[in-house]
C-alpha cells in the first residue's frame, strides 16, 4: 500500500532531466539548422536519384564505344564534345527544337491567357467549362500523339475530310500534315498544344485569381479597360506566374520524344526530329552512348542557362513591388 505512492512521487524525477535536456538540445538548434534537418532525408533522396545520374552522364560522356562492342569502351576525353559541335546533324536537330519550342510556347502561351482571362470574367459560372477544359491533360502524350495521327493522316484523316467536305481543299490528299518536310514539324506541335494548353491556362487562372481585388477595382475607378488593363496591370502582376510556366513548358517541349516518334518517327526526311530524338537514334540505333552522353550534358547545361535567363528577365525578383 505504501509503494504506489512512492513511485509516482519518483516518476518525475526520472523524466525530469531528461526532458529538460531534450528541451536544451531543442532550444540550441536554430531555425535554420531544424529546416536543414527535416529537408536532409529529401536531399538525400534527390542526391541519389538526381544528382548521380548526372554525374554518370558526364563520365559517359568522356568514353566512347560501347560495352557490348569487342574492345570496349575507350577513354576519349573532349572528342565526343568535338564531334557533337562540328555535326551537321546536331545543328539541324537543335535548330528544329528551337522552332518546335517556340511554336508550342507561343501558341500555349497565347491560348492559355485568353482562356484564363474568359474563366476570370465568368467568376464561378465557368467551373463546368474549367472541368472540361482540363480533360486533355489527363491524356497520356503517347496516346494524344496516336490520336492526332489518325486525325492529320494525309489520304483518309478526319481533319484533311473535314476541310474537303467544307469545300477548303479538293480532295483529302491535298494538304500532307505528316510527311511534308516544310509542314511537319508545325504538325507535331499540335498534339503538344492541345494537351498542354490546358496546364497553361490552370496558371495563369491561378495568378489571376490571386490578384488584389481593390487593385482591380482602383484600376477601373482610373479608367482601364480591356487591353489597357491587360498590359499595365494584369500582365506585370502575372510576371512570376508566367516565368515559372514558361520554364516548365519550355523545357518539357524542348525535350519532347514520345508525341513525335509516335507519329513520325522523326521523319520524313528528318524534318521532324527533335535534338530527343536525334539523342535518342545515337544511343539506340547508332549504338554510340558516349556521344549520345555528351549531347545529353550540353542539352542540359543549355537548358538551365535558359531558365535563369528566364527568372532573370520575366520574373525579375526583388525588382520593384
Amino acid at each position: 500500500m505504501t509503494r504506489a505512492p512512492l513511485a509516482t512521487a519518483q516518476r518525475p524525477a526520472l523524466r525530469g532531466p531528461a526532458a529538460s535536456a531534450r528541451r536544451r538540445r531543442r532550444r540550441s538548434l536554430s531555425d535554420n539548422g531544424y529546416a536543414l534537418l527535416l529537408v536532409a532525408p529529401a536531399a538525400l533522396v534527390l542526391l541519389a536519384l538526381v544528382a548521380w545520374p548526372l554525374v554518370k552522364l558526364v563520365i559517359d560522356s568522356l568514353y566512347s564505344g560501347s560495352t557490348f562492342d569487342i574492345g570496349g569502351r575507350r577513354f576519349a576525353g573532349l572528342a565526343n564534345y568535338r564531334d557533337m559541335f562540328s555535326d551537321p546533324g546536331v545543328r539541324a536537330a537543335s535548330w528544329r527544337t528551337l522552332v518546335y519550342t517556340v511554336i508550342v510556347v507561343s501558341a500555349e502561351l497565347v491560348l492559355g491567357l485568353a482562356m484564363a482571362l474568359l474563366f476570370y470574367a465568368l467568376g464561378p459560372r465557368s467551373q463546368v467549362l474549367r472541368t472540361v477544359f482540363l480533360y486533355p491533360l489527363m491524356i497520356a502524350p503517347l496516346v494524344a500523339g496516336l490520336l492526332w495521327r489518325f486525325m492529320l493522316i494525309d489520304n483518309f484523316g478526319i481533319v484533311n475530310e473535314l476541310l474537303a467536305r467544307i469545300g477548303l481543299i479538293d480532295k483529302p490528299g491535298d494538304i500532307a500534315w505528316l510527311s511534308d518536310p516544310d509542314l511537319v514539324l508545325f504538325s507535331v506541335a499540335v498534339p503538344d498544344v492541345w494537351l498542354t494548353t490546358s496546364f497553361m491556362t490552370l496558371m495563369l487562372f491561378a495568378g489571376l485569381q490571386a490578384t488584389p481585388p481593390e487593385l482591380m477595382e482602383s484600376a477601373r475607378l482610373d479608367g482601364a479597360r480591356g487591353l489597357r488593363l491587360l498590359v499595365s496591370i494584369l500582365l506585370p502582376l502575372l510576371r512570376p506566374v508566367i516565368a515559372v510556366a514558361l520554364i516548365i513548358r519550355g523545357v518539357d517541349a524542348a525535350r519532347a520524344f514520345d508525341v513525335i516518334l509516335i507519329q513520325t518517327g522523326g521523319g520524313p526526311q528528318s524534318a521532324s526530329e527533335t535534338l530527343s530524338l536525334h539523342i535518342y537514334k545515337t544511343m539506340v540505333t547508332y549504338s554510340d552512348p558516349g556521344s549520345a552522353a555528351a549531347i545529353s550534358t550540353v542539352f542540359m547545361a543549355v537548358m538551365m542557362v535558359v531558365a535563369l535567363i528566364a527568372v532573370a528577365t520575366i520574373w525579375r525578383p526583388g525588382r520593384g513591388s
